[in-house]
């Protein structure tokens, strides 16, 4: 035995269970570890810098590829950010719209993060479950912008347009018989709204068959409890937030503590853990799943009842309709003076911050006075979590890495922005 030394193993960037580009140089004593050390840049894209150089309403694209499983929460910070710094007032039926959009999102991260999380650690059939529902969502995405993914959804001033009163169907096909393509589009006969709804009705049940699969499955169970234990005081110390903070026992939730939007109308529990360990933060992303339908359901109610703009009419920063710029001069010059110079926002600064599906997702700005901002820094939930992979993985095994890896949820557009 004592001619064994340490020996030190790149874990990634290759890896499948990295998570993208990820490369973790653990020091090994066995397969115990013994030191984590993250190393990050290999996707660096310069994203502060880039949105330096653009007019404030082309950055807002960029915002979509940070995290690319919650493309519309960071697009939410980074526009309140600049209506924050114009005064600018945004009509209720567009905060509700954005709220639901937000929840929806939230759901789509924690769908993948459940599939991915639960294939690393090696169950195989969540992932494909988790997958079924999430494209009924990337459907509600591209009937909304256009788009499955990078929505720009949302606007200085409001939304992009309305929701649609009717929902695409999927085409006959060699592929699908009459009664499947039958079945298939029942649910998309109506309006979007309708659509939500009946989403929002039937999920609780798919939730359910994702956790009757793992919440108590002796393997799941044994891959996940007592790993990467942070107490409440040490979660806070590290800079956790969202999900991470609220498993080691931290009730707080920034759409509570400091609510923006329209979540101070809504009603919805903040889920909380008692251990701190990989199966506590497992339980709260679950349960807010729960409660992100329970918005949802909310949401669509007041939608349906209550029809309005869904944009500021200050045409110095919001696009006139499309009528009325190929009929009226001024609305086309403001149209193009619009989409070629973009508006300038006062000098001042500004940081507004969302609860993104991973954690408090910020955007600073600081304005000169010109048409683009000076400076922008974004706070990524992301990043901290990541700093804490050391502590969190020492004294475990080589196995329990990549569980604490998933239990993170990381996503890299964030991190090497």
């Amino acid at each position: 035995m004592s001619e064994m030394k340490n020996y030190t193993l790149n874990f990634g960037p290759q890896h499948p269970a990295a998570h993208g580009v990820l490369r973790l140089i653990l020091e090994l004593d066995g397969e115990v570890v013994e030191r984590a050390d993250p190393h990050i840049g290999l996707l660096h894209r310069g994203t502060e810098k880039l949105a330096e150089s653009k007019p404030y309403n082309q950055s807002i694209g960029y915002m979509d590829r940070l995290d690319y499983v919650s493309m519309m929460c960071n697009e939410h910070a980074y526009v309140m950010g600049i209506e924050k710094m114009l005064g600018l007032k945004i009509p209720e039926r567009a905060e509700y719209i954005r709220v639901m959009f937000d929840e929806i999102t939230r759901i789509m991260n924690h769908l993948m993060w459940i599939g991915t999380h639960a294939l690393d650690v090696g169950a195989m059939s969540v992932f494909l479950y988790a997958f079924r529902e999430r494209e009924a969502l990337i459907d509600c995405y591209e009937a909304v912008s256009g788009s499955r993914m990078h929505a720009t959804y949302y606007r200085p001033g409001g939304v992009y347009r309305d929701l649609p009163d009717k929902m695409p169907q999927y085409l006959k096909s060699k592929l699908r018989s009459d009664k499947k393509l039958e079945e298939i589009n029942r649910n998309r006969q109506g309006s979007l709204l309708d659509f939500i709804e009946d989403f929002a009705i039937n999920f609780p049940k798919s939730i359910k068959q994702y956790s009757d699969l793992l919440t108590d499955n002796r393997i799941w169970k044994q891959r996940l409890v007592n790993i990467a234990i942070v107490s409440a005081e040490r979660a806070k110390q590290l800079g956790f937030t969202g999900a991470m903070l609220r498993g080691s026992g931290v009730e707080w939730d920034i759409r509570k503590n400091e609510p923006y939007s329209v979540y101070e109308k809504l009603e919805f529990d903040v889920p909380v853990g008692v251990t701190g360990d990989c199966y506590d933060r497992y339980l709260v992303r679950m349960e807010e799943m729960r409660q992100s339908t329970r918005i949802i359901n909310q949401c669509v109610s007041w939608l349906k009842a209550n029809p309005g703009p869904v944009m500021s009419d200050d045409h110095k920063v919001t696009p006139p309709n499309r009528e009325a710029m190929k009929d009226d001069m001024e609305s086309l010059i403001h149209h193009f003076k619009l989409f070629t110079e973009g508006f300038c926002i006062p000098e001042g600064e500004s940081y507004t911050a969302v609860e993104a599906p991973k954690g408090e997702f910020g955007v600073y700005l600081v304005s000169d006075g010109a048409n683009k901002p000076y400076r922008v820094k974004i706070r990524a939930p992301g990043f901290p979590h990541l700093a804490s992979m050391d502590e969190m993985s020492k004294g475990h095994m080589l196995s329990d890495v990549v569980t604490i890896i998933g239990s993170q949820d990381i996503v890299f557009g964030e991190v090497d922005r």
